[in-house]
């Protein structure tokens, strides 16, 4: 077997003992769905693999659109002026609009639930060992502290001009991933994966970041059961079936996304073809032929 089906290289994917078995393994849903979405004009090709090369070509154009979309710009100014009112930066963190946009922005918009937990991590300093951040097992947390060190800057490091503005650019291309969703089941956690790849170096990175977690195991076809499992099992079952080193060579990248994209698509399908309890009840009663 040369290991391309579809014109996808599943050789890059999988080593010389994997079988046919390991890529058709169960595929489940995504952990996590990533939540502000604005409704989107997006149309499926049918192919998600088109779908996604035309994403990445249209990005500009679209995100530039998505910034007029009214419910982004109220957002926005929202943000802005949480910020602006805020007298500290806990009371900032407290604040919904300012949390809705800063983690959305970030990636985490599966978090704004969690509205204590955020306003402690963001305050805590990834520098010290025993800090929140360094105890949670979800690695986007030290990410964000590391990334904006509101621990040391304070309400400053979010009143900084560049900084609301770069968080806004995100918070528009994170909406414009999401909506594209809607068309494309797991479209937008290909392209944030594919566009931070090349800085995961561990296998914790993939098992503490929900989209890197739900893109490798999908594509691997790895149960996402394994969530179950202790540590030293899940990393197991992730570097005994990929080659981290491979996440720097974007050809590989790319074929991991194509290979997780077919598998969403083909657990839509599945879903979408499954009858209802409901209909299927109907059915027994003989109501239906």
């Amino acid at each position: 077997m040369s290991g391309i089906v579809s014109g996808i290289n599943y050789s890059l994917l999988f080593g010389g003992t994997s079988s046919a078995s390991d890529t058709a393994a169960s595929m489940l849903t995504t952990l996590y769905s990533g939540a502000t979405a604005s409704s989107s004009t997006a149309v499926s090709t049918g192919n998600p693999i088109v779908d996604l090369k035309l994403a990445e070509q249209n990005q500009t154009a679209d995100v530039a659109k998505e910034a007029k979309n009214p419910t982004v710009i109220r957002d926005l100014a929202a943000f802005t002026a949480g910020i602006a009112n805020a007298k500290d930066l806990n009371t900032a963190l407290q604040n919904p609009n300012v949390l809705k946009v800063l983690l959305t922005a970030n990636g985490m918009a599966d978090q704004l639930q969690y509205t204590a937990l955020a306003s402690k991590a963001l305050q805590s300093d990834p520098t010290d060992p025993n800090s929140l951040v360094n105890q949670l097992s979800d690695t986007r947390w030290k990410t964000l502290a590391t990334t904006y060190n509101l621990a040391t800057k304070g309400l400053a490091g979010l009143q900084d001009p560049t900084v609301q503005s770069q968080i806004a650019n995100q918070y528009e291309s994170v909406t414009w991933m999401n909506s594209l969703d809607q068309a494309t089941p797991g479209l937008a956690e290909a392209i944030q994966f594919k566009q931070q790849a090349s800085q995961i170096t561990s296998v914790d990175q993939i098992l503490g970041n929900p989209i890197n977690w739900d893109v490798v195991l999908t594509a691997l076809g790895i149960p996402q059961q394994i969530a179950y499992q202790d540590l030293p099992a899940q990393e197991q079952a992730v570097s005994s079936r990929l080659d981290i080193t491979k996440l720097q060579d974007p050809t590989f990248v790319n074929t991991l996304t194509d290979q997780y994209l077919l598998a969403k698509q083909q657990q839509a399908q599945s879903t979408s073809a499954t009858p209802s309890l409901d209909a299927l009840a109907v059915q027994a009663s003989g109501l239906v032929v």
